[in-house]
């Protein structure tokens, strides 16, 4: 064979390498894309117009609410289907069904904790207005599986199994799945329980006593300036959540138009209504309000009983419950759990047991109340509509065209006899029943207040003489200083709000470097080891910036003086101290300086500053000034399924990549969780709004909305929040069949 000829044949094998592939993208990854422009026949009551506007967000019109969230529902998977999928099987305990045994832990642990169970139990209660709104979205669902059975997202062929139809409790396992990220305080009562039985009762205590916590817990900034604060003379208010990092994101962009409906905002897949947004006359953001909503019982045995426990002074049987966990590529595992009459069984230790109770299994009252909130037009009616709000417990800040400003927390929260958050004695007898909730109208609730300010970043919003014991994971108010004292100026426009959310002044960090001069200067024996650190830290201004050693330096002085706080309260489980409050634990014991802890603070401070420092050296060369935070404080977003795939998997993944901010800071950033959206609401001219999500609208890899808001995300740009002034469309109808 000639060498022209052997040429020719590799050509063609190429070619044909090529047109395969080609039509792989296409069948696999293109055809899959969703619908935007033309019409479709639906079983609408009237015409309606989705329109897309630059970033894909959908501005649905139609000519009844019903109707619009059907559209919502359609859209919602249009975009996000395998996500809302991901979400009802995680929630429900059976993604093993489809990823095998990796996935085992997490179904069981969700089993363990009656999600479906709980999911379906709301919805036998739910109203008729509320199960309606539920179903609209839910038909719409089923609408884009039933006109998309042969192109679903490509994940599905993938993972070789077809999706079954979206029911009603599938939207509340999606409310469930986002309740309880924002709610695991029973974690923190086992943590407690466990340095306890190893530690100083006195030291131990002292380290879960701060009256805030929260430094790496899922948190948010929301305020509301009036307009004696900005340059229109209207309200502006802003709000970014700060949730776990994802590929696609956890919001998506919607904007609702009906009679007697105008809301545009984000919602969750899954859910149907705009859950933070605004609509013709009023705008409200969300931040966890961190209210303890969970307590664990421990079960003594009964001797002589077998299956009988006392609980809360009373005998009772636990009831136990079996269930078949379905696991891909593996037999079936048989799992047998208990539950109690105060919640199931969600930890063993040894032979003992621990029961859960918790708000969102709580039955009766519970309400979806996003649509009537859509709907408000004035505070009075905002907050009607949140009186009705189950949970997880949230602050709310308000504005209004009028000029208005208003705070609101809202949420189910017990009305406990004692403070939440510790472990009940075996025999606690009543002392921990809760007999009932805070009354709505008693929670804490602000409205115009003289200073034309509002702003809540997961403080404690509760004061010193409230009439109800509260507990909970409530942030250190660094974010809420920083806040403060940055919004004291006056003059404010919308655009502008974006540098207060990506501020990256860390207060606690400064603090902890302000420290180290003078416990060197302090020394007697000064290290020269220690030298170089002391200098930068000293005329370190506190910024949590990429390309700069301080922030790092700070940060790891910050994790050895915890290590050796806690060894100090309980020497042999202190690794096991990654509570929210141990930055103020740190701050208050560094300010206080009590001898019962610590002979010399000084000390304390240099050994832990000659650890930082060695394990920085271990981590980026012994050439201090050569460390850069952003190699440190990294993210990676990453699809869940196709980020790994060879050559293609660069398109479904983003990162590592270097994130200013830390946990402290305004713009709170950990490898873990950042700002989830960023939202500006301009009062004075809806349309000069501004909103932008982490990546972008769909969770298609091949869609151009994929990730085409990064960019303008991680530098902290944003996007007109389109309401009036829509530009250029991509239009589809709905007609009716």
């Amino acid at each position: 064979m000639n060498l022209n000829r052997f040429l020719k044949y590799i050509n063609l094998l190429i070619l044909a390498l090529l047109l395969v592939s080609a039509a792989v993208v296409y069948w696999f990854g293109w055809r899959p894309l969703p619908t935007t422009a033309g019409a479709i026949a639906a079983p609408v009551g009237a015409a309606v117009r989705i329109a897309r506007d630059r970033q894909g967000v959908p501005h649905i019109e139609a000519a009844s609410i019903e109707d619009a969230l059907f559209a919502q529902g359609f859209v919602a998977a249009q975009d996000r289907f395998f996500q809302m999928e991901l979400t009802r099987r995680h929630a429900a305990g059976e993604l093993a069904e489809i990823f095998g045994p990796a996935a085992l832990e997490n179904d069981l642990e969700m089993r363990r904790t009656n999600m479906r169970q709980i999911a379906e139990q709301h919805l036998r209660g739910l109203s008729v207005m509320d199960r309606q709104t539920l179903a609209a979205y839910t038909r719409g669902v089923n609408f884009y599986l039933e006109t998309s059975a042969r192109r679903l997202p490509p994940e599905f062929a993938a993972l070789r199994f077809d999706p079954r139809p979206w029911r009603l409790s599938d939207c509340l396992l999606a409310g469930l799945s986002m309740f309880r990220s924002m709610s695991r305080s029973w974690r923190d009562e086992i943590l407690k329980r466990t340095l306890l039985a190893d530690g100083d009762a006195d030291k131990v205590n002292f380290l879960f006593s701060m009256p805030f916590s929260g430094g790496t817990q899922p948190g948010s900034n929301a305020w509301a300036l009036s307009g004696n604060h900005t340059s229109s003379g209207k309200p502006l208010l802003a709000n970014d959540p700060h949730l776990g990092f994802s590929l696609p994101g956890i919001w998506h962009q919607a904007h609702l138009h009906a009679p007697g409906l105008d809301v545009a905002g984000v919602s969750l897949p899954g859910l149907p209504a705009v859950i933070i947004g605004h609509n013709q006359r009023i705008a409200w953001g969300m931040t966890n309000l961190h209210a303890d909503v969970q307590d664990l019982f421990q079960l003594d045995a009964v001797e002589g009983r077998p299956g009988f426990f006392r609980i809360n002074g009373r005998e009772e049987m636990a009831m136990r419950r079996s269930e078949r966990v379905a696991v891909r590529g593996a037999p079936p595992v048989e799992f047998a759990h208990f539950t109690t009459s105060l919640g199931p069984v969600v930890h063993q230790e040894g032979g003992t047991l621990f029961a859960l109770r918790w708000v969102a299994a709580e039955a009766g009252g519970f309400s979806y109340p996003f649509l009537t909130l859509n709907q408000a037009r004035n505070w009075v009616e905002f907050r009607a509509a949140l009186e009705h709000y189950p949970g997880p417990a949230m602050n709310f800040v308000y504005a209004d065209v009028e000029g208005n400003i208003g705070y609101q927390a809202a949420g189910q929260i017990p009305a406990r006899k004692e403070t939440g958050g510790d472990l009940p004695v075996p025999s606690g007898g009543e002392a921990r029943l809760w007999p009932g909730y805070i009354p709505f109208n008693e929670l804490p609730s602000v409205y115009n207040p003289p200073s034309g300010r509002l702003i809540t970043a997961n403080q404690n919003p509760f004061p010193g003489n409230y009439p109800y014991k509260v507990n909970g994971n409530f942030a250190p108010p660094y974010r809420f200083r920083q806040i403060s004292a940055l919004l004291q100026r006056g003059g404010w426009k919308a655009e502008e709000m974006l540098a207060v959310q990506k501020d990256v002044y860390s207060p606690f960090e400064h603090f902890l470097a302000r420290q180290t001069p003078q416990a060197w200067r302090n020394d007697e024996k000064k290290d020269p080891a220690l030298q170089e650190a002391v200098d930068l830290l000293g005329s370190w201004n506190g910024q949590m910036e990429i390309g700069r050693p301080e922030p790092l330096l700070a940060v790891l002085l910050h994790q050895h003086l915890r290590k050796a706080i806690a060894r100090r309260a309980a020497p042999r489980q202190a690794a096991l101290y990654e509570y929210q409050s141990d930055s103020a634990v740190v701050e208050a014991l560094l300010r206080g300086r009590p001898k019962e802890w610590f002979e010399d603070y000084d000390r304390l401070l240099l050994d832990a500053l000659h650890g930082a420092v060695e394990e920085g050296k271990r981590m980026q060369g012994t050439n201090l000034r050569k460390w850069d935070y952003g190699r440190y404080n990294r993210i990676r977003l990453a699809h869940p399924l196709f980020a790994n795939l060879l050559f293609f998997g660069s398109y479904a993944r983003i990162g590592p990549v270097p994130m200013n901010g830390s946990a402290s800071t305004v713009k709170q950033t950990t490898p873990r969780l950042g700002p989830s959206m960023r939202m500006v609401v301009d009062l004075a001219d809806l349309d000069n709004s501004l909103m932008n999500v982490t990546t972008g609208q769909s969770g298609h890899v091949l869609s151009r909305h994929f990730r085409d808001q990064w960019d303008a995300y991680y530098t902290g740009c944003s996007f007109p929040m389109r309401f009036r002034k829509l530009g250029d469309l991509e239009t589809l109808e709905l007609r009716t069949r």
